[in-house]
């Protein structure tokens, strides 16, 4: 008979903190706040207010995922502490799911069957995290850090839709803007970690609970626009 999996899922990447409860990869439920500076102090609250919300305590799950980055250095720090607090104190796996590809996974039954997903975390100034997924949310260039002077994704725009998607992309939309540019709505959010991380519980694919650090991805490096950016 099967098992069912339930998985906490931890997003705290970004200014947002998020977290949900998937049951062999279906929502139970999430709760989210989006208040600046919160994931210290709100986060704990969070989790526990959830677990209250659906009638369930923590010793009925299988695991804890965590957005393992890129992102804010603290939000991350707060986020993957408290999911290897958990996974400690239960003696269960903790699973690690790349920030931008749970955002792709999140929108992949939203975009065009031959197109591509771009999320994008602000940083700074023109600064952003940003990774190229397919619209099956397949990894076409893994997650790195871009300043974006001009548009670096000429060459994919020019076969294909783009949907861009994430708090990075409003302040670049002149820069990204063509014809094959679509700005969608989205952030980041334990929702998309919860689905992949159940993927991952299944391969068996856990982080080692003594070693595991999030991507921060601190370093930043000028793209040229011409350059195709799956061949940086």
């Amino acid at each position: 008979m099967h098992q069912a999996v339930t998985i906490l899922s931890i997003e705290t990447a970004s200014q947002i903190c998020s977290v949900a409860l998937h049951r062999d990869g279906v929502l139970l439920g999430h709760s989210e706040l989006n208040i600046e500076n919160a994931h210290g102090a709100k986060l704990l609250r969070l989790i526990e207010g959830l677990f209250s919300e659906l009638s369930m305590n923590i010793a009925q799950i299988q695991a804890v995922a965590v957005s393992a980055g890129p992102g804010s250095y603290t939000g991350l720090r707060i986020g993957v502490s408290t999911a290897k607090g958990i996974c400690f104190a239960q003696d269960i796996p903790l699973i690690g799911v790349d920030t931008l590809e749970a955002m792709a996974c999140q929108v992949t039954k939203s975009v065009d069957p031959v197109s591509y997903i771009i999320p994008m975390l602000d940083a700074r100034r023109r600064e952003v995290y940003t990774a190229v997924f397919g619209s099956d949310g397949c990894v076409l260039k893994p997650s790195h850090a871009l300043i974006v002077d001009t548009n670096p994704f000429l060459d994919l725009l020019e076969s294909g839709k783009i949907y861009f998607v994430g708090d990075g992309v409003e302040k670049l939309k002149t820069v990204l803007g063509h014809a094959n540019s679509v700005f969608m709505e989205g952030r980041n959010s334990a929702i998309g970690v919860g689905v992949l991380a159940y993927k991952k519980y299944l391969d068996g694919k856990f982080e080692d609970l003594a070693y595991f650090e999030p991507n921060y991805l601190k370093e930043f490096r000028v793209i040229a626009s011409k350059k195709n950016p799956l061949e940086i």
